[in-house]
């Protein structure tokens, strides 16, 4: 995914001392938003790659360990993670990039909501360039996750937003102590990173879901914010359906039904981390993708790249999200139409069930999906339905 648009980074800045994340002034929180809100969705939704660490990143003694093999096999749903209790302690957090002001408005919202809102520290903060897309250090962003997961009272993990960044963290995370601390993780976009690795590496369910930043305080239409509720607080579970609202016109490319684990996220990130310890366990799955500032012929190139490696062989079915800025001068619904035919060219011969403009990613609405939990894919019907628990 393309695009990251540096007018959006507020220019004023603190002075900060040696070894210490920098820190920015904001114009107050809700002039912050005024000038944001109506950019959130065209704007902080990215996701992509940056450059080598900063001084700081976390390594050798202090470097977080992985579990030394996937704890579940590939062809189970994945664990299920403790429900979210009305008025618990959420963690707010900025794995990627940064948006200094946001977090407090988000606390607002979830106060507003009868949670407890907890703004872990690095999502306060922006590095200086070239770095100034990231909120924090590597080591002070891996801590917040750490942290967030770790304290008991923490009852979830709520993105901030995406941009870019996430991949910095995954070689460095602890995933046994995230494993054993297993709660509600909600992202998407550059997040999408993180599911993976932890769908690879701790096994629990995750949830591709808006964030508070980019999706939420930018008033994202429902069923956005009720979705995400209802599936975290376990209003939904084994044998539920979910299901789009009625506009949002899901297309049946292939006809079929089938079932897997439900994996994927943003195809770009996915294409990414091809050929990497965090990369994507397509096996026996029904993939989820989604994108948003990729071009048509850059799309068709990301198809390739995953089909080349043997990404698209054990699919058992095919959920196309939102893809929206493609960069043709036409409204996203329309544009999407445009992609069809490099789906179709990839997957027609697969004889699994393809269903496409579904929404859930950069657009709007975006309804909640859980990552990691097993699934059926009905294209006639037009929607999932869940076939495990995914919060206890």
């Amino acid at each position: 995914m393309n695009g990251f648009d540096d007018a959006l980074m507020p220019p004023t800045k603190t002075m900060n001392l040696p070894g210490e994340p920098p820190q920015h002034q904001h114009p107050g929180r809700r002039g912050f938003l005024k000038q944001t809100g109506a950019l959130c969705l065209t704007a902080l939704a990215l996701s992509g790659c940056a450059s080598r660490a900063p001084a700081g990143r976390a390594s050798g003694a202090g470097q977080a360990t992985a579990a030394s093999t996937p704890p579940a096999a590939h062809g189970k749903g994945a664990a299920p993670v403790p429900a979210l209790r009305p008025g618990a302690r959420v963690a707010i957090v900025a794995p990627a990039s940064a948006a200094p002001g946001a977090s407090d408005e988000a606390a607002e919202w979830l106060e507003a909501r009868g949670f407890i809102a907890q703004v872990m520290p690095a999502s306060r903060t922006r590095l200086d360039t070239p770095y100034d897309y990231l909120a924090g250090s590597d080591a002070d962003r891996l801590a917040d996750l750490h942290n967030a997961f770790a304290a008991p009272d923490v009852g979830a993990v709520w993105c901030l937003q995406g941009g870019f960044g996430s991949w910095r963290l995954l070689d460095q995370l602890d995933y046994t102590l995230l494993r054993k601390h297993a709660k509600p993780f909600i992202g998407y976009s550059d997040i999408t990173a993180l599911h993976l690795a932890l769908q690879r590496h701790a096994g629990f369910v995750t949830f591709h879901g808006p964030m508070l930043g980019q999706d939420l305080l930018a008033g994202k239409r429902e069923p956005t914010e009720s979705s995400l509720l209802a599936m975290v607080t376990g209003q939904m579970g084994n044998g539920a359906w979910i299901a789009p609202p009625q506009d949002a016109l899901a297309t049946e490319l292939v006809p079929g039904v089938a079932s897997g684990r439900l994996i994927g996220g943003n195809l770009a990130l996915i294409a990414a981390l091809t050929g990497t310890r965090n990369e994507i366990d397509t096996r026996d799955a029904i993939l989820f993708i989604e994108d948003v500032n990729e071009a048509v012929p850059r799309v068709d190139r990301l198809l390739g790249q995953l089909a080349a490696a043997g990404k698209f062989d054990g699919v058992k079915g095919l959920l196309v999200g939102n893809f929206t800025r493609l960069g043709v001068q036409m409204d996203d619904a329309q544009a999407q139409g445009l992609l069809y035919p490099l789906i179709l060219d990839q997957f027609r011969s697969r004889g699994i069930p393809v269903l496409a403009g579904w929404p859930s990613g950069h657009g709007d609405p975006n309804l909640t999906l859980p990552l990691g939990a097993r699934v059926t894919l009905d294209t006639g019907r037009g929607a999932l339905r869940l076939d495990q628990a995914v919060v206890v």
